[in-house]
């Protein structure tokens, strides 16, 4: 995904490998993605944002 894709409710937006186990992550709400708040192969923690999605779009 990147900043203008538009996302619905359970739209894999990403995958998390943990483990050596790949995990789809979706999208809970609708609207677009303003901000990519990761990058590619970077280590993220348990409850951090991923991305920001405006929902009034």
């Amino acid at each position: 995904m990147r900043v203008g894709s538009r996302v619905q409710p359970d739209t894999v937006v990403c995958l998390i490998e943990a483990m050596k186990v790949f995990n789809e992550i979706t999208a809970d709400c609708k609207g677009v993605i303003v901000e990519v708040c990761v990058q590619n192969q970077q280590p993220v923690e348990y409850g951090q944002v991923l991305f920001r999605v405006d929902t009034s779009a």
